[in-house]
């Protein structure tokens, strides 16, 4: 992001609230005198609700920084922001946002070409394991499995299970409520945990749509808005070759086990839980997704199941070589991908445990 700056283009930051967004650019802007506007601000949304550019010039005064904070929530953002990169090409612009709802729509026909945008997202354990080292990383597995890598999470042991609840319902359900327009609010909390409760499984809109007596649209319309909100994410199943193979399945993970854990009520040990092989499952994918988008890599992700139940947990695709990952949180049993896979399409193969997890969560 740093060797962004100067370049002529805004500079976005998107990702749920409280993981750092804010933290991150004020230290990147630290040397540097700078105009915060935050739009959680009434007074910043009136200022910044489709000004002219000589009261945004009025605004910025002699700033050459600008950094506006939570920017979904100001009217006609994507045009104030234009105004600013194109007529005021001295200005290097910065801007978070804490959600893809509104701020994606808002900006991307009036900033096309205009923008450097990025994704920030809970605390990877690559950044947890460089900050406190290997062993004290190693020691806490089990726990960040249960509680996740919310900033707040890990700087306040003990406090996990208040503090989850607070995000959960001050922040995230908030944000989803206040942007999206919900007709049927109530629905929300029960999908997300039947969402919850199957997490590593195929999803059927269909069913979840009977269980909670909606329609399938609506299931489908609510799971869009919670991916928008940074909660959940959507993984596709890889169809090329074989003939049996799932074609149009997803499966849904959760950007944060804490998230995920909180919303089922459930903090159990893993040595007593049955849903321990999804949850290492959820880890290791959700881990991978913030690497593929960290390092800028071109890994295509997905699933693979054939009608015949044989399955593959995750299959990237980079540049035409498919590669195969079975995980298991036991490394003391084996498996082999099945050869429907291998040899359709001469992948290469990996079983993913506890004792070799870092080759796949650090790229």
């Amino acid at each position: 992001m740093q060797k962004k700056i100067g370049s002529g283009k805004a500079i976005i930051l998107i990702g749920p609230r409280q993981v750092g967004k804010t933290t991150l650019i004020k230290e990147i802007l630290n040397s540097h005198d700078y105009l915060f506007l935050d739009g959680d601000d009434p007074r910043t949304r009136t200022l910044l609700n489709e000004p002219n550019t000589e009261e945004i010039r009025q605004l910025i005064g002699k700033h050459k920084f600008i950094f506006i904070d939570e920017a979904q929530r100001i009217g006609g953002i994507g045009l104030t922001m234009k105004i600013i990169t194109d007529q005021f090409k001295q200005i290097q612009l910065f801007t978070s946002g804490s959600s893809s709802f509104d701020l994606s729509n808002k900006i991307n026909e009036p900033l096309t070409g205009r923008k450097w945008e990025y994704q920030l997202f809970p605390i990877s354990w690559e950044e947890f394991e460089k900050h406190h080292g290997y062993l004290y990383a190693e020691k806490q597995l089990e726990t960040r499995l249960l509680y996740g890598f919310y900033p707040d999470v890990l700087n306040n042991p003990g406090e996990e299970t208040s503090i989850l609840r607070n995000l959960i319902n001050s922040y995230l359900y908030r944000d989803i409520l206040a942007q999206s327009d919900l007709r049927k609010p109530e629905i929300l909390d029960k999908l997300v945990q039947a969402l919850a409760l199957q997490v590593g499984n195929e999803v059927n809109y269909s069913e979840i749509a009977q269980i909670l007596n909606v329609d399938k649209s609506t299931v489908s319309r609510y799971i869009e808005i919670l991916e928008k909100g940074y909660v959940i994410f959507r993984l596709g199943s890889f169809s090329q070759n074989v003939r049996n193979e799932i074609k149009t399945n997803k499966k849904i993970y959760f950007y944060d086990l804490g998230i995920r854990n909180m919303i089922i009520g459930n903090f159990d040990p893993l040595e007593i839980r049955t849903d321990k092989g999804a949850i290492w499952e959820n880890f290791l994918i959700s881990e991978r997704v913030k690497q593929i988008e960290y390092k800028q890599s071109l890994a295509r992700i997905y699933f693979w199941r054939t009608k015949q139940q044989q399955e593959v947990d995750f299959v990237e695709n980079i540049g035409g070589k498919i590669y195969g990952y079975e995980f298991k949180w036991n490394h003391k049993k084996t498996k082999k991908l099945p050869k429907t896979f291998t040899e359709a399409y001469d992948s290469a193969n990996k079983v993913i445990t506890r004792k070799n997890f870092r080759d796949f969560v650090i790229i």
